[in-house]
């Protein structure tokens, strides 16, 4: 039992509860944009799928089909980041005290999955295609993929010009995604300018694997981020040993047992432990102190301690 232990009268300090789940990792003040920026660039990334798709057929370009994929995992991911900003907005009840916001991990885990299947796919192909390379029409691939590319850059401008890319983590991985496709359509430029002048037609999966390679990556990163949000692991940005340091470093404090800190969703974490304190000590000091250090230094916002007296002892708890 992680965190659902009685709080006591005076353990649970109201201030970490208030800060408005709805604002929280995508101020008010971005919001809108965020959401514009989102959309628009899904509506490029999927328009230029379809077109990629269409043209890797058509070209029977290995390489185009692997951006066509690249790209659509993009589509999956700003899709998934707008579903899940639209979720988050939802009201909070009783059985669901966190509301929908775990949506996001979820959808990050699955799209994660996803990219390690299409990769598998794409690479088994291209292994295919290195024994016998299969003809591919250059030059309208090299046309189709810069069409792609001319698409990124628009999809990269506007999610600057309107997102929070460099505090909102969905604004933010939208954009490196983004930023991924276009090195995708880049390769496909150059398979297909190396394709018209020389014939080389293995330079067609060759660059497929180099694509796949960092569909792969972004998947990795995606999948690990998810797990540990999910196995409640201490936030990637936190360190556990300076927290405990800073909380022990209070005036009166004389222990701390019980500290758990995870991630809600990106951008929302929570922390709970215990302090014992000296017998003389005003309490509510000691828990306004250490709110304060944990908000300022740590940015959390949502934090339950409880603290105890040398009278107070119970059970470690079973997770210990």
């Amino acid at each position: 039992m992680a965190h659902g232990h009685p709080h006591g009268h005076h353990g649970h300090d109201h201030h970490g509860h208030h800060h408005g789940h709805h604002h929280h990792g995508h101020p008010h003040v971005h919001g809108a944009g965020n959401r514009a920026g989102l959309t628009i660039a899904l509506a490029i990334t999927t328009g230029i799928m379809v077109l990629e798709i269409a043209g890797g057929l058509l070209t029977n370009s290995l390489a185009l089909l692997s951006d066509a994929g690249h790209m659509f995992s993009d589509a999956g991911a700003l899709a998934l980041s707008l579903l899940a900003m639209r979720l988050a907005a939802r009201p909070v009840s009783l059985e669901r005290s966190y509301g929908f916001r775990r949506f996001e991990i979820l959808a990050a885990l699955l799209n994660g999955a996803t990219l390690f299947i299409m990769a598998g796919f794409i690479l088994w192909e291209a292994v295919e295609r290195f024994r016998e390379p299969a003809e591919v029409a250059g030059g309208m691939m090299t046309f189709i993929a810069f069409i792609g590319l001319a698409a990124n850059a628009a999809s990269a401008w506007y999610l600057m010009r309107k997102g929070d890319v460099k505090s909102n983590l969905n604004v933010r991985s939208a954009y490196l995604h983004v930023i991924g496709d276009a090195l995708g359509s880049v390769g496909a430029i150059a398979a297909g300018l190396v394709i018209s002048l020389t014939s080389w037609y293995w330079f067609d999966p060759l660059v497929s694997v180099l694509v796949t390679l960092l569909i792969v990556r972004s998947a990795w990163g995606v999948t690990r981020s998810a797990v540990h949000i999910l196995m409640e692991g201490t936030p990637e940005t936190i360190d556990a040993g300076k927290v405990r340091e800073t909380l022990l470093g209070i005036d009166g404090v004389l222990d701390l047992h019980d500290l758990h800190i995870w991630t809600i969703t990106s951008g929302l974490d929570a922390l709970s432990c215990h302090l014992l304190v000296r017998d003389e000590q005003d309490e509510q000091s000691v828990l306004k102190e250490a709110l304060n250090r944990i908000e300022n230094r740590f940015h959390i916002r949502h934090a339950t301690i409880q603290i105890e007296k040398s009278g107070f002892r119970h059970a470690k708890l079973e997770c210990h």
